[in-house]
């Protein structure tokens, strides 16, 4: 019996000590991946340039705990703590530009890593719940440590994208879902993974009491999508936005247009990591509008794309139309047909671009989830 008890204690991962600052990709306050320079040009579909105002808020009154996707590019199955150009460049893309409406926390945590997820695709073996299990420790662990000594009662989004999403839905089925922090959630934004519902609810299925986000003003709910070029529907073998057998379907919200119906969209990409590595995120200005230089690393596009929220079948995604005609070499940089695999690959879709091509939309829905949180307490 003793030899038991230790055998299961063993197979318990013992998470990092979120204490330690070391073990934070981001916090506020200081320098480091989520504290570089945000400033981004907007290109308009004939491809003239306009430097983005800067955005002047009062200090942010919420929280976003962010956790990265798949981007370690170590050799082991499961990554280090060291930050890497992959963690550093992925959360100073995705999570940098939140701060101007919460303060951003980002852990290091132990994720299954590019090399092992290539090596799981190659030899179709899935990986399991198993494979996720310290990952996920790691993920709780730092959670808990921010409830603990950062959040003092204010209101919080959880953020996350492929890897990161699934391990943040499950922290929500397990930590959040139908107990009193979830009061405090404005919402979780989990792309990139599947949050099921029964067919035509918005509630049910993986999670019993948080419902999918229906309006820009709700609060304690889900905002999740997977995306696809609306020429090229997700097929039988899709990744994304499919929810297999049962009466469940993937879920789906437009951070444009939680409501439901077309919205244009409006993307704001950090750099082109689908194109030749994370590292590009050192350089300055990586991107051209009709040969034209962009100044800033990030290039806000309104007016290139919009989308919408489908069912068909078993899949729910967010079906993206791109505006023809528009500055053409940023459309072949971003959501050209052999940029982000959906021609190659047509069962990924638009899934490394799943925030970028929506992320203005979002940090504006937790601004307004924000305002109508403290409006209402």
């Amino acid at each position: 019996m003793i030899a038991l008890s230790l055998l299961l204690a063993a197979a318990v991962p013992v998470p990092p000590v979120y204490g330690e600052p070391t073990n934070w990709l981001c916090r506020p306050g200081r320098a480091d991946a989520c504290s570089g320079d945000i400033a981004a040009t907007i290109v308009t579909p004939d491809g003239k340039q306009l430097r983005e105002p800067r955005m002047r808020r009062a200090m942010p009154s919420a929280d976003c705990f962010y956790v990265y996707p798949t981007t370690s590019m170590d050799p082991t199955p499961l990554s280090d703590l060291i930050p890497g150009d992959g963690e550093i460049g992925m959360a100073a893309s995705q999570a940098a530009p939140f701060r101007n409406v919460c303060r951003v926390f980002a852990p290091m945590y132990r994720q299954v890593t590019l090399p092992a997820l290539r090596d799981s695709m190659r030899t179709g073996k899935r990986l399991s719940a198993a494979d996720l299990e310290t990952p996920y420790a790691d993920v709780r662990a730092a959670f808990r440590d921010y409830l603990a000594r950062d959040n003092h009662g204010r209101p919080f989004v959880l953020i996350g994208h492929s890897q990161g999403s699934a391990l943040l839905k499950r922290l929500v089925i397990e930590e959040i879902d139908g107990k009193r922090i979830q009061r405090q959630m404005l919402s979780a934004i989990l792309p990139g993974t599947a949050v099921l519902v029964p067919r035509g609810r918005d509630v049910g299925g993986d999670l019993k009491t948080v419902p999918l986000c229906r309006a820009v003003t709700q609060t304690g709910c889900v905002v999740t999508w997977a995306s696809y070029r609306d020429t090229n529907p997700p097929p039988v073998n899709a990744l994304f936005g499919r929810a297999g057998a049962g009466d469940l379907v993937a879920g789906c919200t437009n951070p444009a247009r939680p409501e439901g119906g077309s919205a244009r969209l409006d993307p704001l990409l950090g750099f082109p990591w689908w194109r030749g590595g994370v590292a590009q995120f050192r350089q300055p200005a990586i991107w051209t509008a009709r040969g034209k230089p962009v100044g800033t690393r990030f290039v806000r596009m309104p007016g290139l794309l919009s989308g919408e929220c489908v069912t068909r079948g078993e899949f729910g995604y967010l079906a993206v139309t791109v505006t023809p005609g528009a500055a053409t070499d940023l459309i072949a940089a971003t959501v050209g047909p052999d940029t982000v695999g959906d021609t190659a690959y047509p069962d990924w879709g638009f899934h490394v671009i799943d925030i970028a091509i929506v992320e203005r939309d979002v940090i504006e829905l937790v601004a307004s989830q924000s305002a109508a949180w403290h409006a209402r307490k």
